[in-house]
């Protein structure tokens, strides 16, 4: 299959598409400047200006009023500054699992995983109205019948109101912590790694809350220290002047998994740097930058070994190839008996989500 390229033209497009396509751009700025706004509509105007993309006639004004319509936005009436709101939020969790399911269509021949559930599971004795996608095995003709017969006083004919099917049971759950690396090398060097990982944290929370809601999910981010982050608040996270503290996010996650009874817990890493940090039982914070400091590494991979012992597989996604970090990504998998991948910046949500969708299929321990 061929496809011709060719330059965004707004004035050969609907406003619909125009506006589409804008917000496309300005939810990814917005996880660039982690959900600033103000910061982002000034970044949507340069690329507006530099590219062409507003119409004769079409201002930033008009942009930002469709958003503010829409509720992705509320400005306050004092400061006149933008906020994002918890719409918002969703849109640009849809933008990012969008985007990445793009990519996986586009690549690894022969695989035909899919971010839609099946129906299998076991069959409760509880209906729903039928939904177009559902399984017609699973129509419950007593009560679709019954509904017709309510309807119009016979079952002579049926109309698509009537259908109800039988809502299943699904017995695998998976629960998944994602660990995000905000170290100050994230976005050293001219390189910006943070982006690409908060757009998969995005899409990976959009893909279980949409098509697998009984499963976990949890994001926990670590620099120095170790966090939880709240589902709200993802969209601000940045990364600061911290060092990895690995060990530190380890933990965390073992302890967030081990509160749940899903069958498969599993542990998802982004990281672009060794281990440079541990938390010490006195709760200060021991830290060294240069080399593999053995004392930092072991209680690592202490950590590590740990997880394993609990049935917690670590998944690793290095965003970078330093050597050392390499090294110790291999002693760490070994131990855990986890898997890792070296992605680059534009494929790894692929990675990602193809090693999630394979994981919930079958127990990982």
């Amino acid at each position: 299959m061929r496809h011709l390229y060719e330059r965004f033209d707004p004035a050969r497009h609907g406003r619909a598409e125009l506006e589409r396509f804008l917000k496309r751009i300005f939810h990814q700025l917005l996880v660039r400047t982690d959900g600033d706004v103000d910061e982002a509509l000034r970044w949507l105007e340069i690329l507006a200006e530099r590219h062409g993309l507003f119409p004769p006639g079409y201002t930033l004004e008009d942009f930002r009023k469709l958003l503010e319509r829409e509720r992705e936005i509320q400005t306050d009436a004092t400061t006149g500054d933008a906020t994002l709101t918890g719409r918002g939020a969703k849109q640009i969790r849809r933008d990012s699992l969008e985007l990445i399911f793009q990519g996986l269509r586009k690549s690894g021949a022969g695989d035909h995983r899919t971010p839609h559930a099946g129906g299998g599971g076991e069959r409760l004795p509880e209906t729903k109205p039928y939904q177009f996608g559902d399984d017609v095995s699973a129509i419950d003709w007593l009560t679709t019948y019954r509904n017709a017969a309510s309807r119009v006083g016979a079952a002579e004919s049926l109309n698509e109101e009537d259908f109800e099917v039988f809502e299943s049971e699904h017995k695998t759950s998976c629960a998944t912590v994602l660990l995000l690396d905000i170290s100050h090398s994230m976005t050293l060097y001219g390189e910006d790694r943070m982006t690409p990982a908060k757009s998969v944290a995005f899409a990976l929370q959009e893909l279980i809350e949409s098509q697998f809601p009984k499963d976990a999910f949890d994001v926990v981010l670590f620099g120095d220290e170790a966090r939880r982050v709240r589902r709200e608040d993802l969209p601000f996270v940045t990364n600061g002047p911290f060092h990895t503290n690995t060990r530190a996010g380890l933990r965390l996650a073992r302890e967030l998994l081990l509160r749940g009874r899903a069958a498969n817990r599993q542990i998802f890493m982004i990281t672009d740097g060794k281990p440079s940090a541990i938390t010490e039982p006195g709760g200060e914070i021991y830290k060294n930058p240069f080399g593999l400091d053995r004392r930092i590494v072991n209680k690592t991979l202490e950590e590590a070994a740990e997880c394993k012992r609990k049935g917690i597989i670590v998944t690793t996604f290095m965003v970078a190839s330093d050597p050392q970090l390499v090294q110790f990504i291999e002693e760490l998998t070994r131990l855990n008996r986890g898997r890792a991948y070296f992605a680059s910046l534009e494929n790894l949500g692929e990675f990602v989500f193809a090693d999630y969708l394979r994981n919930r299929r079958r127990r990982v321990r």
